[in-house]
């Protein structure tokens, strides 16, 4: 459900295309204010289909920092964790 796209060094090692975001994955942001940007999946929200990422967030109008949500169809793994043998398949 909240899949997103490997890198081209991940998706010719592992031979697949995408796979579902987990916490501790590494990203990189494709579209919207925060292009470019790259770091750790800090969580994933089932329930309104989002992710966060750490170094990707807006200012408040009092001048606190939220984190923004990500869409994963907006993101590229660039790193995976691998903590779960069954994740991958092999």
């Amino acid at each position: 459900m909240l899949g997103a796209m490997l890198s081209p060094e991940l998706s010719e090692k592992h031979g697949i295309k995408s796979i579902p975001v987990r916490t501790g994955d590494t990203v990189k942001v494709l579209r919207g204010d925060h292009k470019g940007k790259e770091g750790k999946v800090a969580n994933v929200n089932l329930t309104k289909m989002t992710i966060t990422v750490d170094g990707v967030s807006v200012t408040k109008s009092d001048g606190t920092e939220v984190p923004r949500p990500v869409q994963p169809s907006n993101v590229m793994i660039t790193k995976l964790e691998i903590k779960d043998e069954k994740r991958l398949g092999d």
